[in-house]
């Protein structure tokens, strides 16, 4: 398996990914199954709390794995504070894991149940002074997981980012997305489970606290299948739709995951 071309199909999916990022068989691999009779209600978590200035936001693109908006992140003006955290993190990028339909494509899976998608709010510590450089810390990255789930009252947040879709309709296309405030996509719920884990894609370095929010938010079936409408080829390719782009869940191996709430 080259190195460049790891993905989902089952020549280069996540089952082969060790070959080349020997990380992804590490021990503190993400995403897990959260089972809630084994998840430890924490009181001393403190609530969490994002500023983001809507004029962060840059670019929305379709790199053939998934779509991506990209922010600003060369000084604190998007942060997440507070939860499990010490000190404040900065917005770089969301993007999003779904299935092929609407009973799966989530990564993290809770009680058994999974989503229609996961989106992902990366944010990396500012202390460690670079992006690169907090890949390598395990206080380095943290990520707010949002599960999308299909329901008969979509609510209007995703609809920024999936009016973009059009424009970004195969890979290596990028569309300016400007004047976007990422905490809309937040439901009601502060709820959250946390623990120690990596990123979902190769190298998957161990370097993430999750903040995995309970509360997932509604999308209709019309909005998913719009985003199934990505192609992960080209544009002078025939097209291929960009669906399944999740890992499945990986051994917890020892690790407690913490809950905010009762």
């Amino acid at each position: 398996m080259a190195q460049s071309v790891w993905g989902y199909e089952s020549d280069n999916g996540p089952d082969r990914w060790h070959e080349n990022y020997p990380m992804a068989k590490g021990d503190k691999q993400s995403p897990i199954e959260i089972n809630s009779k084994d998840v430890r209600h924490d009181s001393s978590l403190a609530p969490w709390h994002a500023s983001y200035d809507p004029g962060a936001a840059k670019t929305i693109l379709n790199n053939g794995r998934t779509c991506r908006v990209v922010f600003d992140d060369t000084f604190d003006r998007s942060v997440l504070r507070g939860g499990p955290l010490t000190g404040a993190y900065r917005l770089r990028q969301l993007h999003l894991h779904w299935g092929s339909s609407d009973d799966h494509g989530s990564e993290h899976v809770i009680d058994g149940v999974k989503y229609a998608a996961e989106l992902h709010m990366v944010h990396w510590n500012p202390k460690h002074g670079n992006f690169a450089g907090a890949l390598k810390q395990p206080d380095g990255v943290a990520v707010v997981g949002i599960f999308l789930k299909v329901g008969k009252t979509p609510k209007p947040e995703m609809k920024r980012i999936l009016e973009e879709i059009d424009n970004i309709k195969t890979k290596g296309k990028e569309a300016p997305f400007q004047h976007f405030d990422p905490s809309i996509l937040f439901p009601k719920s502060r709820d959250y489970w946390t623990y120690h884990g990596s990123f979902t894609t190769p190298p998957c370095e161990e370097c993430i606290t999750w903040i995995l929010l309970r509360e997932p938010i509604e999308v209709s079936s019309d909005q998913m299948a719009r985003l199934r409408s990505l192609s992960k080829n080209s544009e002078n390719e025939p097209m291929n739709p960009l669906v399944d782009n999740w890992r499945p869940p990986q051994p917890v191996k020892g690790r407690i995951v913490r809950a905010s709430f009762k």
